[in-house]
């Protein structure tokens, strides 16, 4: 008779592993925040950035640097794309015209010059 010999499985549960009980699962970025106030008192998050941004760019460390760009720019963009439209007295009373006259139309009555 043949005996069978199975195969240990690599898989499975192993005493200790795994995060512990209570521990959170994430971090916050409230907690990381109080952290950095602890490690670095008075200096804010983004002085820090800045100055870690600053020491790249000394550093010749373009990678690094494209990084920095690109995580301020992701921060900040929204803020340097607005666009303010002003315009002057002739475009208004160009579009007041263009509007009455379409309206005229609509209507069918002549239109006032």
């Amino acid at each position: 008779m043949e005996q069978i010999i199975q195969k240990q499985s690599q898989g499975g549960a192993r005493p200790g592993a795994g995060r512990p009980r209570g521990s959170k699962a994430r971090v916050s970025v409230e907690s990381l925040l109080a952290e950095l106030e602890l490690r670095s008192p008075g200096e804010s998050y983004e002085a820090l950035l800045l100055d870690d941004f600053l020491r790249a760019r000394l550093e010749d460390d373009k990678g690094l640097v494209l990084k920095y760009h690109n995580l301020i720019l992701n921060k900040v963009m929204h803020t340097l794309t607005t666009v303010e439209v002003v315009e002057g007295q002739d475009a208004i009373d160009a579009k007041s015209r263009a509007f009455a006259e379409a309206i005229a139309q609509i209507v069918g009555i002549p239109a006032k010059d």
